[in-house]
């Protein structure tokens, strides 16, 4: 607060207006001068709260529908003058500016009004604030002298620390330092809007992005309990990820079970044509399942299960619709630490509350038929940011080429496609073996393709099941015809594989020796 005789200032201007009346009633029992604008200024004046209108401190009406009002020296200068500085007290003096102590600003809500609105450019513009951000930034560089307060939730803080004598100097940076977060932010979020109306070459990313990280919640611990951790979403998020989430029940979640929703999350939301279930156990599939014609959720269930059981135990199970109490009451005789859909009836939600720190989430575009989003994979490395498109390719088979003499049957076409949309989310190196649109088994994370394949079929085997009869995917070429030769001694029937090996031929002739179907589908799905 200034000293001598000058009465405190405080310019408020917000478009949130949560808490402003009893912070304003706060400062006037302060002795604070209030100078405002356009609504907010209406709305201290009904609550009988003295206001200097800004066009009145000025002597400058609001021009231009609004655009220009605060952009004046009283202003700009009443913030920005150095208290300590005599020329600057003999210059405010000589043009009539007045200290202002305190810039009470929010800003034009450019996020809720035009981004998830998705408004053309012309009518978003209307809601990039100029007047509010030139405040803030000057405040927050006069932070000694005047602070600028943006987060409603400082108001509280703001009058006790002004009762008691003053605002602290550390508070000060605290408030200063949330306005150039604040404004950043809000400038990114315009400059993507105006980025996504340019024409750019296909393919090309931008030569910069803004993360942007906002917190969305603490986390206990990371991967493990001594790493620290949060969960942040970005501008780059997918606007239905699992920063939208509604947490029905259960425990805090953790790193992992965010880590192992979102992969089961993303499967399920794959076969948006099907019912689907799928059991992640650290990120991969270890059990998953279409459902046939006149299939129960339940069942469908019950076959993903039966893949492995022994890892689905502590695993996560996702579903592309509502989760009913019968299959509820599934689920509840297994240890689980999620359980992931797009909703769940009352009877489902009865039956779960028993388990009391099982943690269950709704994901409403998890919802079978709902439209893809576009969506960006964003990774660290030591010393950068790795930035991709998510791989949504989804496999149809009239997208791919029939190489072997042998073709496909109708069932085997559909298996097919499962066992390869799967594959896309099974860690490489991947081999997914599928039959009647059920995984029979799941090779993932070896080091070489035979082994993944060996590994899976043995897999099976530990759990009484056969892979012979069903077809095999990998998520890369064959470098060699070994796998095409194991496929055979295991009896499988069809083959898809991406091609492109300079050994295609030695492959395709194998599977022509042992009477296999084998598609090439031109599109390789690695996971790291």
């Amino acid at each position: 607060m200034a000293q001598g005789s000058h009465q405190p200032i405080a310019l408020l201007s917000v478009t949130d207006k949560s808490g402003l009346l009893d912070f304003a009633r706060g400062l006037h029992k302060l002795n604070y001068r209030l100078l405002s604008t356009g609504g907010t200024a209406k709305l201290l004046l009904e609550a009988g709260l003295p206001v200097t209108e800004v066009s009145q401190h000025t002597g400058s009406p609001e021009i231009l529908d609004g655009r220009v009002k605060t952009l004046h020296p009283k202003v700009h200068g009443g913030i920005l003058f150095d208290r300590n500085k005599a020329a600057h007290q003999t210059q405010a003096k000589e043009f009539g500016i007045e200290a202002i102590d305190l810039v009470v600003v929010n800003l034009y809500a450019f996020e809720a009004e035009a981004q998830r609105k998705q408004l053309a450019l012309e009518a978003a513009i209307e809601f990039i604030d100029i007047g509010g951000p030139c405040m803030l930034r000057a405040a927050a560089k006069n932070y000694l002298h005047c602070a600028p307060v943006v987060d409603p939730s400082d108001y509280e803080r703001c009058l006790a620390e002004l009762t008691a004598g003053g605002l602290s100097l550390s508070f000060r940076k605290t408030l200063a330092a949330k306005v150039f977060r604040g404004i950043s932010r809000y400038d990114a979020m315009i400059a993507s809007y105006f980025e996504k109306e340019l024409e750019s070459p296909e393919g090309e990313l931008a030569a910069s992005y803004a993360l942007d990280l906002q917190l969305q919640q603490p986390l206990r611990y990371g991967e493990n309990p001594h790493q620290k951790a949060a969960f942040y979403r970005s501008p780059l998020s997918a606007t239905q990820g699992l920063q939208e989430a509604r947490v029905l029940q259960g425990k805090e979640l953790s790193f992992n079970n965010l880590l192992d929703c979102d992969a089961a999350a993303q499967i399920v939301a794959d076969f948006p044509e099907y019912t689907s279930v799928t059991i992640i156990k650290h990120t991969n599939p270890c059990g998953t399942a279409l459902g046939r014609k006149g299939e129960s959720l339940r069942d469908v269930y019950l076959r993903a299960l039966s893949v492995d059981p022994k890892s689905a135990f502590g695993g996560i199970v996702a579903f592309n619709e509502a989760v009913d109490g019968a299959t509820a009451e599934e689920l509840a005789k297994l240890f689980l630490e999620c359980i992931v859909a797009p909703s769940f009836t009352a009877e489902a939600k009865a039956v779960l509350a028993s388990k009391k720190n099982l943690r269950v989430l709704e994901l409403p575009y998890l919802l079978k038929g709902q439209a893809q989003q576009k969506q960006w994979d964003v990774r660290s490395v030591l010393g950068g940011i790795l930035l991709q498109e998510r791989d949504q390719v989804r496999t149809e088979s009239g997208a791919w080429k029939v190489v072997t003499e042998k073709q496909p049957s109708a069932q085997q076409l559909e298996d097919l496609v499962f066992a390869m949309r799967l594959c896309k989310h099974v860690k490489s190196n991947a081999i997914v073996y599928a039959k009647d649109l059920l995984t029979v088994a799941v090779g993932a994370g070896q080091m070489s393709r035979i082994d993944s394949a060996t590994f899976a079929a043995e897999k099976a085997k530990e759990f009484g099941r056969n892979v012979a009869g069903s077809v095999l995917a990998s998520d890369a070429f064959f470098p060699f015809r070994d796998t095409v030769d194991l496929a055979s001694q295991l009896g499988i029937a069809g083959i898809i594989q991406p091609g492109g090996s300079m050994r295609d031929e030695e492959s395709i002739a194998a599977a022509n020796e042992h009477g296999i179907t084998m598609v090439f589908t031109g599109i390789r799905h690695f996971k790291h």
